[in-house]
């Protein structure tokens, strides 16, 4: 198995991450019941059986839910912790009294977010805990404070950034005295302007090519474990596509079939091993929260698609043939 970059820190993490979103019942703030936490156990369970060991939440999925219903099962198997590693994400602010939605990566709020954070998951430490988005206002030095203050009270272990350019975790690298351990950013076959900043640079299908150029390379050249959230594109190409969905994405839909039928393993298999086909190691983050469909996935790192294969999925999913 290839190794990535992420196992330098955690070297007994997996390559498929579990996505914790779809925990918790709905975005509301009702408790969660039994219902919930059943609906946690059977992901879980389905997740480690297929060898995935690390878990990525936000504070605020289902406001906290999500975090919670994982919690509840590690206060009733407590040796449950040592089987998974926990990563989760600050800096996303609701509209309240203070102010409309906005991104808060002040001292303050990251402090107050992990420790709430751990009081939900009933953990001492999260092995990651990820920048969720850029904040206009961030102070470098106090977030480098922060989180430092943090790892040295044993609370975290490492710490990363998610949809981050090159700059901006530049910036914070210089602070830290480290790069971050992960950025985590939106890649699939439905999303591809990472990849066609590189393919289609200097060439008018090339989309937010400096922007993307960049931090793919930085990524790469420091060692920063690319986690790709939607990976799984939202199940349009591994299950039914909306009505009224592109002739693109149908006709990507049909190719990964094939694809899929060539190599006997499901679609699900197919649309992961396209992104981690890629050299940079990219840890696709599942979305899904169904155990049927996290199964599905079980095969994806043992699939290694040719050139063909690959280009093929990849001027499909475009519309369009490479300049």
């Amino acid at each position: 198995m290839k190794t990535f970059p992420l196992q330098e820190h955690l070297p007994q993490t997996s390559r498929l991450v579990l996505g914790c979103m779809g925990l918790g019942g709905g975005w509301n703030h009702d408790p969660i019941g039994e219902a919930e936490i059943a609906h946690a156990q059977a992901a879980v369970e389905a997740a480690l059986d297929i060898g995935i060991r690390l878990f990525d939440h936000a504070d605020i999925y289902t406001h906290g839910k999500a975090e919670q219903c994982l919690g509840e099962l590690l206060r009733r198997q407590p040796s449950l912790r040592d089987q998974l590693q926990i990563q989760t994400k600050c800096g996303i602010r609701f509209g309240d009294a203070e102010g409309p939605k906005r991104y808060d990566l002040s001292a303050a709020h990251i402090q107050a977010s992990v420790e709430a954070s751990l009081r939900r998951l009933n953990t001492e430490y999260l092995d990651l805990l990820l920048l969720h988005r850029p904040d206009p206002l961030i102070e470098p030095d106090e977030v480098a404070e922060a989180l430092q203050r943090l790892r040295a009270s044993g609370k975290l272990r490492h710490w990363g950034a998610s949809n981050m350019h090159a700059g901006q975790m530049s910036r914070l690298s210089r602070a830290m005295g480290e790069p971050p351990r992960v950025n985590q950013l939106e890649m699939s076959l439905l999303k591809l302007d990472w990849l066609d900043a590189g393919t289609c640079f200097n060439d008018p299908q090339g989309r937010n090519g400096l922007a993307w150029g960049e931090t793919l390379e930085f990524c790469q050249n420091q060692a920063v474990q690319l986690q790709a959230w939607g990976a799984m594109a939202r199940g349009w190409l591994s299950g039914a596509a909306p009505e009224g969905a592109s002739a693109a994405v149908v006709r990507t839909a049909e190719r990964v079939r094939t694809v899929a039928l060539r190599h006997g393993v499901p679609p699900e298999a197919v649309v992961l091993a396209w992104l981690m086909r890629h050299p940079a190691g990219i840890q696709p983050v599942i979305g899904t929260t169904q155990p049927a469909r996290i199964r599905a996935c079980a095969q994806a790192e043992q699939l290694t698609l040719t050139r063909g294969e690959w280009y093929g999925l990849y001027e499909t999913a475009r519309g369009v043939e490479l300049p």
